[in-house]
């Protein structure tokens, strides 16, 4: 039932998207497209930097020996984006996937999950600053209408506020540990196995928070460097379609933009969500409609080139392990999995 929604809802998407491009002159669009050539491919090859940085800040999350190389951080960066971005999982699918490359390559299962819960949480908190300082940017520069604009938009950091909360509570009272042993109650103890592994989840998100200098990295130099790098994508592109704007600029719109699809997460690839939002705020920092969908094209394109690349390269990952598996006779089963030591 979920996976016949995700489709209704992307179709409802696709029919907005287009619907956009038609309201404009549909061959002004696609002129400025053609135009930039091969420009937006330079503009989408960029996506490796803020990938970089993610992959690095991930990195230091991860305590204990076995810590992946970067660039197999980087990899499963990737093929995380690549899942969230395309698929229609509610953009934690990615998640799921990269929790499961990255204990079959030997990772302890809490290391790995902490590492992710971590990761959303320090992400969001980093989210909702990067969006609050496009809100100022706009405050400070914009007419009154664009400034009416800006706080209308405050509606979005406003929700992002209780996830916040919630992932405090999370580090706070030991959920994994509780909902282990809630299961265990419910099931007669019969999965008493998982209260073990939750345990240990709880202590090793415990153990990353206390690690000040790996968080403050994190927020102060890691995330910002990704935010920089993917608004450089955005600035780029923009002056190959001909409109030259301000780093400043690029930065308020990547950020708001950011927030926005964050918001729609549960439209997959925030189809007609995205085009309007870039119709709308580029609007708001003087843009033309047709350049502004023609940048959310050059954004589709950036998905095109990097991320179906990136779902392939999934499928290898997955194959590759099932072929060992098979070499070696057995498939980790879920016990394995739990049983850490």
């Amino acid at each position: 039932m979920t996976k016949y929604l995700g489709r209704v809802i992307a179709a409802l998407g696709l029919i907005v998207a287009l619907a956009l491009v038609w309201r404009e002159d549909p061959r002004s669009v696609f002129a400025l497209l053609r135009s930039a050539g091969p420009g937006l491919v330079l503009a989408a090859a960029v996506h490796v930097l803020p990938m970089l940085a993610n992959a690095r800040d991930w990195q230091t999350l991860i305590i204990g020996t076995g810590r992946p190389r970067l660039l197999t951080m980087l990899r499963l960066v990737w093929i995380r984006e690549s899942v969230n971005s395309l698929l229609p999982v509610a953009r934690i699918g990615g998640e799921i996937v990269s929790f499961r490359l990255l204990t079959r390559a030997g990772l302890r299962t809490s290391t790995a999950a902490a590492s992710l819960v971590v990761d959303m949480q320090l992400t969001l908190i980093s989210q909702l600053v990067f969006t609050l300082v496009g809100i100022a940017f706009l405050m400070g520069h914009a007419t009154p209408g664009e400034r009416q604009f800006a706080v209308e938009v405050l509606w979005g950091p406003a929700l992002l506020t209780p996830l916040l909360a919630g992932f405090a509570l999370i580090q706070h009272v030991g959920l994994f540990e509780r909902l282990g042993r809630l299961f265990n109650r419910l099931t007669s103890g019969q999965i008493a196995a998982l209260a073990g592994p939750s345990l240990r989840i709880d202590q090793s998100i415990k153990l990353i928070w206390r690690r000040h200098g790996v968080v403050l990295r994190y927020l102060f130099i890691w995330q910002p460097l990704q935010c920089l790098a993917t608004s450089l994508e955005i600035w780029l592109a923009l002056f190959f379609l001909g409109s030259e704007i301000s780093f400043a600029e690029a930065v308020v719109l990547e950020s708001l933009i950011q927030a926005l699809s964050s918001a729609a997460f549960f439209v997959p690839g925030a189809l007609g969500i995205q085009e309007g939002g870039f119709v709308l705020i580029g609007g708001a920092l003087g843009l033309d409609p047709s350049v502004s969908l023609a940048l959310a094209g050059a954004r589709r394109l950036r998905d095109l080139l990097v991320f179906v690349p990136g779902l392939f390269a999934w499928q290898l990952a997955t194959a590759h392990k099932r072929e060992t598996s098979g070499i070696d006779g057995s498939e980790n089963s879920a016990e394995h999995q739990y049983a850490e030591h």
